[in-house]
């Protein structure tokens, strides 16, 4: 990728064809979540087919606009006129939330303002009831010029591929195609005022009221009654009895006489 961003207007271009650097690096985690994404509403072999193609360099260019991809694409022979695709999102309606958690997030702020798209950041798109990825066919707008009228054809699998390995190497045009390129949303963050949240105070035990008043006054407590004391010996029949016997009896029948003793009268018999 070329690294060069655009005014708003023109479109964040990423160069492929034979030997981009894109497709020298093994698929990452952005890649494999959003293929993960169209697998589970996309033919899965014609997706693959277009991972070939893409790996043989026949995205030749990639142009990302706010919910809009344009790719083109060549085929296999590379002898005619590539085909012009587009890949196009529904438009989020809520942005301003999105920034403003974002803002408020101060592990996400930091991390983006430093240049920096937190593999989590997909978390505070759910929160805010947005799919950062198409999660259904009907989010996901495909358009080719080839004669193939199924969805995914080659093409646009293709694209979809490269576009992918895109998101790897930048991951703020995941950001870009869905609406927001990296100088919009930075910008957007820095003139947001820095909110500082206190936690929410939760009654504990200690902080309730009466808590160190005893209910019925110390004077009641000497008049409780006093919990009967446990059977002596109790404790040799709750554990597992050891495998020792002294003169053919088991060592628990031996000690529990001097147990018995020692809850009577304090000393063990002679």
């Amino acid at each position: 990728m070329d690294g060069d961003y655009f005014a708003a207007a023109k479109p964040l271009r990423v160069r492929g064809g034979p030997g981009s650097p894109l497709l020298r690096e093994p698929a990452g985690r952005w890649t494999h979540r959003f293929v993960g994404a169209l697998e589970s509403f996309l033919d899965v072999e014609r997706l693959r087919r277009g991972r070939a193609a893409a790996e043989r360099g026949q995205v030749l260019r990639l142009d990302v606009r706010p919910y809009e991809v344009t790719a083109y694409v060549s085929n296999a022979g590379g002898a005619d006129e590539p085909y012009e695709v587009t890949l196009s999102l529904t438009a989020i309606d809520g942005w301003e939330e999105i920034e403003g958690e974002l803002a408020r997030r101060a592990v996400f702020r930091a991390r983006l303002l430093a240049g920096e798209v937190p593999p989590d950041v997909e978390r505070v798109f759910g929160d805010c009831g947005v799919g950062l990825f198409p999660e259904a066919a009907e989010e996901l707008h495909l358009m080719c010029g080839c004669a193939d009228w199924v969805d995914p054809c080659v093409h646009t699998a293709a694209a979809l591929h490269f576009l992918a390995r895109a998101f790897d190497d930048d991951p703020f045009l995941v950001l870009a195609w869905n609406g927001r390129t990296r100088d919009e949303l930075l910008t957007a963050l820095r003139r947001r005022p820095v909110e500082t949240e206190l936690p929410p105070v939760v009654e504990s035990p200690l902080q309730a009221e009466g808590f160190w008043t005893p209910p019925d006054g110390l004077a009641a407590l000497k008049d409780r009654t006093a919990r009967p004391p446990a059977p002596p010996g109790l404790l040799l029949r709750l554990l597992d009895p050891p495998a020792v016997k002294i003169r053919r009896r088991p060592l628990v029948d031996v000690l529990e006489p001097a147990y018995r003793a020692l809850a009577e009268h304090g000393e063990p018999p002679e």
